[in-house]
This record gives C-alpha cells, sequence and structure tokens, in this order.
C-alpha cells in the first residue's frame, strides 16, 4: 500500500524589508530605544531560601569615551598625583560612589582601560575633555549621577560608545587650546618694566607709576635702587612682593609720592619733605600722575596690531624642536620635536569689561609649558622686549635659551579632535565629537572658565603682574643676538630640513603602522565581544 505524502506550501517572503541594526548606546539615544541588555545570575549552591523570587541583574560594562568640562582654580593638573588634588582623582572617586567602578577596582584605573585625551597643567582648565575606560552606565541617570557627586567645577556632558580597542589618547588625531590674552599685554605702554620707566624719562612720553598693580597690594611704591629709604627717620627698604620671584622691583619705585604703608597693609601718604635717600640726597618731585591714571588707554587690537601678531604666531606653525619651550626635555629627545598646525589670533571677546585676544593653538600633542611659553616669547616680541628674529633662534636644536612662561589663568583646552577614528568608524559607531553638546559646553564655558579668567585679572592682575618682569635683567637671553653674533649657516640649515623631513616619514610610517595594528586588535575584540554574546545567549 503505497502512503501519499502532502506537500506543504512554501513560506511566502517578508511583506517587510528586515530591521535596520540598533545604534550603539549612548547619552545622545532616544528614550523609545529598547531596555539595556543585562544579564540574569543564580548561584548553584546558594541556598534556595536566599535567592529571591525574581532573578539578579548584573549590568554589563560598556566600553564609553567621555565629554566633559573644568575649570583647573584650585587643581594641581589633570592627571593623578599622590598628595595633590587633581581633576582625576575626583572621577575615580565619583566613578566608584556612582557605581560605574565596582569595588575591587577602585583606586586602579587600569583595570577598567582608564586613558585620557589631553593632561593639563596646573590651574589650567577644559571646555572639552574626553576620558575613555568601561563602566557601568546602566541603569539610565549615569550622568546625573555623577554630576550629583562632582563639585560644580567639573561637569560631565554624556558619552558615547565606542570600539572595544578605544584609547582617548591614542585615538586623538589633534587637540586644539586657546590661551585668552588680555589686549594691554600687546600694548609696550602698558605695565612696563622698571628699565622702560627709567629710559623714558626726559624723553617727552614718560612711563608713569602703575597704580593699578599697587592697589592690589602686590608691591610697595616706593624709590628706585636698592638703597634704604627714610620714612620720618626710619629706615624701610624697598621691595617688591609681587608673587613672580623674577619681579624685584617695578616702575611704582620710580614715582617720589610719599607713601607709608600702616598696620592693615594699606597705601598712605606722608609729607614730600621727609623722604630721604641717605642723609643728603633729595628726590625731585615728579608730576601728579593722576590725569594719566584715569585717562583710557588708546590702545586697540586694530588691523594692525592683529597682522604683526599673527605674523609672529604663524613662526610656531610646522614641525620644530621645542626643547626651549618646556622643561626637563633635552634638545636631542625626539619628543622635543613637535608639530604645530595652526596658532593664530582673530577675534577678540570682552570679558567683565577687559578686551581678551583669543590665541587658537591647533597641534598633534603638546609638551609642558609649551604654549604658555609660546605666548610668552610672542608677548615679548609684541612690546619690544625682545627682537622678532630672536624667535628662529629659539627654535634651534643647537641653541639653549630661557624663554618667559605666561601664566596659567587664560589657557584652556577647547577641544579634542578624533577626525581618523569617525571615519573608520562611521557606520557602525556614533561620532565622537562635542556637536552633541555643543550649547552645554558653551554654557559652561561661559559660567567658570571665561568669569574665572576676568575675575583673576580684576582680582589678582595675573597678566598685568608677569608683564612688568619681561625685562632684559630677568631675561638675558633676549639679548642673545647681540652677544652672540655666529650666523646659521646655510648647512646647519639644510641638516634642519633634512631632520624634519626624516621625522614626517617616521612620523607617517609609525602613524600607519598603528593604524594597521589597531584595526588587528579592533577586529579581534569585536569577534571577542561577539562570541561572548552568543555564549551568553545560549545560555
Amino acid at each position: 500500500m503505497e502512503e501519499t505524502l502532502e506537500k506543504k506550501p512554501m513560506a511566502s517572503p517578508p511583506s517587510s524589508s528586515p530591521l535596520a541594526k540598533k545604534p550603539k548606546m549612548s547619552t545622545t539615544a532616544s528614550d523609545t530605544d529598547p531596555e539595556p541588555e543585562i544579564e540574569a545570575e543564580t548561584e548553584t549552591n546558594a541556598d534556595p531560601s536566599s535567592v529571591p523570587a525574581e532573578r539578579r541583574r548584573r549590568y554589563k560594562r560598556r566600553k564609553v569615551a567621555i565629554f566633559l568640562g573644568y575649570c583647573g582654580y584650585g587643581y594641581q593638573g589633570m592627571q593623578k598625583n599622590p598628595g595633590a588634588k587633581t581633576i582625576e582623582g575626583d572621577l575615580e572617586e565619583a566613578f566608584f560612589h556612582a557605581d560605574g567602578v565596582p569595588e575591587a577596582d577602585r583606586g586602579a584605573p587600569r583595570r577598567y582601560d582608564w586613558a585620557r585625551a589631553a593632561r593639563t597643567d596646573k590651574g589650567v582648565s577644559a571646555a572639552a575633555q574626553v576620558v575613555s575606560g568601561r563602566f557601568y552606565v546602566d541603569p539610565p541617570g549615569f550622568v546625573d549621577r555623577l554630576n550629583g557627586i562632582l563639585p560644580d567645577q567639573i561637569h560631565i556632558y554624556g558619552y558615547k560608545r565606542v570600539t572595544n580597542a578605544f584609547n582617548a589618547k591614542k585615538f586623538c588625531d589633534r587637540r586644539r587650546y586657546i590661551y585668552l590674552l588680555p589686549v594691554f599685554a600687546l600694548d609696550p605702554s602698558a605695565h612696563p618694566d622698571r628699565e622702560a620707566v627709567m629710559a623714558s624719562i626726559g624723553s617727552g612720553n614718560e612711563l608713569m607709576k602703575c597704580v593699578e598693580c599697587s592697589e592690589r597690594g602686590r608691591k610697595i611704591p616706593g624709590l628706585m635702587g636698592s638703597d634704604p629709604v627714610k620714612l620720618n627717620g626710619v629706615a624701610s627698604s624697598v621691595q617688591c612682593e609681587a608673587g613672580d620671584s623674577d619681579l624685584k622691583s617695578t616702575n611704582a619705585d620710580l614715582i617720589p609720592e610719599d607713601v607709608k604703608q600702616g598696620d592693615n597693609g594699606e597705601l598712605g601718604s606722608v609729607n614730600d619733605d621727609t623722604l630721604m635717600v641717605g642723609e643728603e640726597s633729595t628726590i625731585e618731585k615728579v608730576e601728579s600722575v593722576t590725569a594719566v591714571n584715569t585717562e583710557k588707554s588708546q590702545f586697540s587690537y586694530d588691523d594692525a596690531v592683529k597682522q604683526r601678531f599673527n605674523a609672529i604666531l604663524k613662526n610656531y606653525e610646522g614641525t620644530h624642536n621645542f626643547h626651549n619651550f618646556t622643561t626637563r626635555t633635552k634638545a636631542e629627545d625626539p619628543s622635543a620635536r613637535r608639530y604645530i598646525i595652526s596658532f593664530n589670533a582673530n577675534s577678540v571677546v570682552s570679558l567683565d569689561g577687559i578686551d581678551f585676544v583669543k590665541c587658537e593653538v591647533v597641534g598633534q600633542s603638546f609638551m609642558l609649558h609649551q604654549i604658555r611659553k609660546m605666548i610668552g616669547l610672542a608677548v615679548a616680541i609684541m612690546r619690544n622686549c625682545a627682537p622678532e628674529s630672536l624667535m628662529e633662534v629659539a627654535l634651534r636644536k643647537d641653541v639653549s635659551i630661557n624663554v618667559p612662561t605666561a601664566p596659567e589663568v587664560g589657557l584652556f583646552l577647547d577641544e579634542c579632535l578624533f577626525s581618523s577614528y569617525n571615519k573608520k568608524w562611521k557606520s557602525s559607531h556614533e561620532e565622537v565629537s562635542m556637536k552633541d553638546y555643543e550649547n552645554e559646553a558653551e554654557e559652561f564655558k561661559m559660567k567658570f572658565i571665561y568669569s574665572h579668567i576676568a575675575s583673576m585679572e580684576h582680582k589678582e592682575g595675573a597678566v598685568a603682574l608677569w608683564l612688568h618682569s619681561l625685562n632684559r635683567r630677568n631675561y638675558p637671553d633676549f639679548n642673545y643676538l647681540e652677544t652672540n653674533s655666529k650666523p646659521v649657516s646655510n648647512e646647519e640649515t639644510k641638516q634642519e630640513c633634512l631632520e624634519t623631513a626624516e621625522l614626517k616619514e617616521e612620523n607617517l610610517g609609525q602613524k600607519e603602522s598603528e593604524n594597521m595594528n589597531v584595526g588587528e586588535e579592533e577586529i579581534k575584540d569585536e569577534k571577542l565581544s561577539e562570541e561572548e554574546s552568543k555564549e551568553t545567549n545560549l545560555g
């Protein structure tokens, strides 16, 4: 007997297209996204009575890039340093208390692949810093928990999912820093040093007493010179109480205005006839400077000043040996050679009645104090304290000179760029950039960073006091071209160009090999993560 088999009809193809790949989770995802993945965990040897009715859920760690901003006032820099208050120290504790890091990994950032995109110095702020690591970002509200623990001057904008091999330091292509420099710093007649005031006497364009700095209590106005000053028969030496150790005397010492210091530190006046130096020498009274102090300076950042300042800053662009613009780095050290992509100062911002020039520098990486020294030398040239040709000398490998360092208060990290990473992983991961947090970062910048820079200049005169030290007495190397008249030979110039070309080739080759290695590591990590997820689903 033959059995007949019924043929089942073929299944028809689905009418709708397959669902698109789910995007990686981040703080910019919509509220309609599915719930975060969880793992069910049971203990086989546990007492059944102690096991809850609902399975205990354990969230998975995620490799994320975290975007944040901070004001560096009161901190000893970004990098963690034992015994010092640092940004990283506060962040590590915040991650632990926000349940982003387990107890076993507390204080051990290597265990969760911690990395920072830039390392800022003491007192330097950041409007857009990026750090990376593996954290428990679930359940929702991770960013709010962090901001609730951190102080107001450290603010987390958000985070984005990245590849398992992502490293904020290695994958950062460029860093952009901004230095807010007061416009008056480029005026040679503003806050002059002692020698400049001496040279101006009798020239018809005398430089007067710096009342602004004196009223801040940082300097004691008195007489010029090292001889003691007798006030009402009591000898008193003229000293300078500026924070800079190089500032030993200022133009305030040149004005024979009769002053004395009371018990409360305020400045008072005494009779002109009682102010004497030695036994027989007398001081000729100089005209009152009240009218000069009340008159506003006519100096402005016009097109001529802008053009000259940008021309000076442009000398830094390209690959150079910056061993004179840092500390503890020798000229022979390969790390002394750095590549500056751009350096300009094209805009002015007004903060609390003070005009600041925005000096914007973009480079692959920077050394300790490098940007502040670059600004310091450029300001010295603009104020005619040093010749413009000194810039070429300072960038030479065979010359060691002392370059002035501008105050740290005006410097902040503006953005970290990840162009190569975004181009490579744009199809599967979100872009690592500040585009989604621009408004929030701008608000934080105005509230904490800009306001701090303006208040420090009003209260303490950080830049104004530093300008008084820019002279050839404190920096003898400003006279380098006069004391060392050895010209630069053509052979030396060719050698420098050859070294620069070789360095660029090495950097390109090293970059390509690193990208290849990183790509292989990422593929391996992705395969491992896929296998782990399959095993978890099967379990």
